[in-house]
């Protein structure tokens, strides 16, 4: 049974349509992920599903509970971490935890949540000494003091060093081994292909996505770009593009100077045949590489626009 399922959400401001027939269902322990567009409605819907802002019309329901009728019980079992966190700043890290303690039922010890989200060290320090990405995991932890089944993270990485967005992501993966459900959205598609069981891109208010990473990689197509650069100069790259055009594999080519360029259904099958011609005449192959597509070509391809972190 899904922990959460959206039927047919709407959400407009004055003319604007800002969500249009938005549905999806989301299993136990799934790392979901919403991505796309600024303006494509993401913050809007992650909003009306935390009960935050009211839907125009379509159905929220968690497990069997709903915000109409369950509201109280919702609010203990979902731990939210907004892009604007309230941290009092004149706390400590462990002040912190254990003021947020206090307004559920049932609570995780703050030692426990600092183990987790890697702050036990900075427990007595004030939150306003800590670095930003210590700022963010701790937002994070407030978000698991109730030990909520799901866990909405809105944009935890965003203008965090590497660093320490790879210590958020390890924080994601540490939630999944303990069985609970993360929401996230994200403006880092390799966070999204890395972390994400499934991945929604959401365009214009609109789904126009939705499957796990390696699916939707897969359904751009079969072709994969290949390129080979040669020593021996703009006559090897000519005779091996002839070659490769013979392939059945081979989509296309393109000749550049001593680089071919080509696309090829099976890489592997190609570059063998290339290969054995190559070494026939005595060609010298520099450099080779084999590109594979990534989530943010599929994102290209569904939204017609340039990702930009």
């Amino acid at each position: 049974m899904p922990v959460l399922e959206v039927q047919n959400l709407r959400k407009t401001f004055g003319d604007v349509r800002a969500v249009e027939s938005i549905s999806f269902s989301v299993e136990p322990g799934e790392v979901f992920t919403i991505i796309g567009p600024n303006g494509a409605g993401k913050t809007t819907t992650l909003e009306m599903i935390e009960g935050l802002l009211p839907p125009d019309t379509g159905v929220i329901k968690f497990g069997d509970k709903s915000w109409d009728r369950n509201a109280e019980q919702i609010k203990y079992n979902i731990g939210v971490q907004p892009q604007s966190s309230a941290i009092f700043d004149l706390l400590t890290v462990e002040e912190n935890l254990e003021l947020f303690a206090t307004f559920y039922p049932k609570s995780r010890s703050a030692a426990e949540v600092m183990e987790m989200i890697n702050l036990t060290e900075q427990r007595n320090r004030h939150v306003r000494k800590l670095s930003g990405g210590q700022q963010q995991r701790l937002a994070i932890g407030l978000a698991m003091v109730n030990d909520p089944q799901i866990i909405f993270l809105d944009e935890p990485t965003t203008g965090l060093d590497p660093q320490a967005r790879r210590n958020i992501w390890d924080i994601i993966l540490k939630l999944k081994k303990i069985g609970k459900t993360t929401i996230l959205t994200t403006h880092y598609m390799e966070e999204a292909e890395k972390l994400s069981d499934r991945v929604c891109i959401v365009d214009q208010g609109k789904i126009v996505a939705l499957d796990t990473p390696a699916a939707l990689i897969d359904s751009l197509t079969k072709e994969r770009e290949v390129r080979l650069s040669f020593l021996d100069g703009t006559a090897a790259a000519a005779a091996a593009e002839d070659v490769a055009r013979a392939h059945h594999a081979v989509v296309r080519t393109q000749l550049e100077d001593d680089t071919l360029q080509l696309w090829t259904t099976k890489p592997e099958e190609t570059l063998y045949e290339l290969f054995g011609f190559t070494k026939d005449r005595g060609y010298r192959v520099e450099q080779i590489s084999i590109r594979e597509l990534s989530l943010e070509d599929v994102f290209i391809a569904f939204t017609g626009k340039e990702w930009r972190d």
